[in-house]
């Protein structure tokens, strides 16, 4: 594979931020965000020197229903009046020669920051017929949302509840590296 060190901009059309939590036991409600930020810098054969950052607008989160979504805005959810962002930071790169394996970060949401690990996946380095160079990864966490403050219960007569505590978050997508000045 090719060398992946370089300063990266995840291409918004081809890259996305996504959830999905149990929906009354029953099934799965999946969600995205359509409005973030990103700076990633990977070094190769300085893996300390590697970092990421994502902001991403909790009020931009999508999911393809305009009452659900008012109601995640909400104090229930994600309370985007008084915490406007989630935040990532990576802490520590744990990948292989071809750029698989896990980061180490910090998430925060509802101003409570909490460590992560996301398992990576990356596809190959590519050029573009444009002249770009791409990489194409995945990576994937799970998370306890009650950990971050996001502590809305409505109880199912099964003994349920209406929203699963657990929530997979996956983030798939392209980053397009910067030219070297």
């Amino acid at each position: 594979m090719a060398n992946l060190t370089g300063t990266y901009d995840l291409d918004p059309a081809h890259t996305k931020i996504s959830f999905t939590a149990r929906h009354a036991m029953v099934t799965k409600v999946r969600g995205h965000f359509d409005d973030w930020s990103s700076d990633v810098v990977i070094d190769q054969e300085n893996p300390e020197n590697s970092n990421i950052n994502v902001v991403i607008q909790a009020a931009s989160v999508n999911t393809g229903s305009s009452d659900r979504d008012a109601h995640v805005h909400g104090d229930d959810f994600f309370a985007v009046d008084k915490y406007p962002e989630i935040k990532f930071s990576s802490t520590k790169f744990n990948l292989d020669e071809n750029g698989n394996g896990t980061i180490d970060g910090e998430l925060t949401i509802r101003d409570t920051t909490k460590p992560v690990t996301l398992d990576v996946e990356v596809f190959g380095v590519e050029e573009d017929p444009f002249g770009n160079v791409r990489a194409g990864f995945e990576a994937s966490t799970k998370i306890n949302r009650k950990d971050f403050g996001v502590d809305f219960q409505a109880p199912m007569k099964t003994g349920g509840v209406l929203v699963s505590e657990q929530v997979g978050i996956e983030i798939e997508g392209s980053g397009i590296k910067r030219a070297e000045a």
